[in-house]
């Protein structure tokens, strides 16, 4: 088994490649789709700019590719918010994959950006997965059709999505030390 870990133009993506190493998954980083198309599932880093991002893939034609694939799908932070319609950052529009926005935390009392460990609430076939994980985002979604985790960090936020062969997750496994090593598993034993 292997995954393509997609290189969208953003950093982090050495980080995935060894949390996946530990647990015993070969990952090779790609932008090329004749790469991609041979592995068995894709993972979309989560260290960038929606615009930056968007940009990347439309460049290299990955958004097509993403769009149309039928393969498990990994979305992490950014790579959770491109898979929406839109969003706030850099006024961008994303993938549409998955119905909604991503928004801009807005807060007098808290830190923006929200960085640290934070608690995900597993809903259904999440359950399992509760725990708490690492965060480090400044935009958030507030899904609910599509919502598989919630998180409150301002107001209650949309901690991981899934739709048909795509799941989002708002916060980085590949940092969240064991629960991170598990939720990878989790998306692997998907495939």
């Amino acid at each position: 088994m292997s995954v393509g870990i997609v290189d969208c133009g953003g950093a982090n993506l050495n980080s995935i490649k060894y949390a996946l190493r530990r647990i015993n998954v070969d990952a090779e980083v790609s932008s090329s789709i004749d790469v991609l198309k041979t592995k068995d599932a894709f993972i979309l880093p989560g260290v960038g700019s929606a615009g930056v991002v968007m940009s990347y893939l439309k460049n290299k034609k990955l958004d097509e590719f993403i769009c149309n694939t039928n393969k498990l799908t990994l979305g992490i932070c950014i790579g959770m918010h491109v898979l929406f319609d839109y969003s706030e950052e850099d006024n961008t529009k994303c993938l549409g994959l998955i119905k909604g926005e991503i928004k801009k935390f807005k807060s007098d009392s808290k830190p923006i950006p929200q960085m640290g460990w934070n608690y995900v609430d597993g809903i259904d076939e999440f359950t399992s997965i509760s725990n708490y994980y690492y965060f480090a985002n400044s935009y958030y979604s507030r899904n609910t059709k599509e919502c598989f985790g919630t998180s409150s960090y301002i107001n209650k936020i949309t901690s991981i999505v899934r739709k048909n062969n795509y799941i989002g997750c708002q916060f980085h496994p590949e940092k969240s030390s064991t629960a991170g090593e598990l939720f990878l598993k989790y998306f692997i034993n998907q495939i």
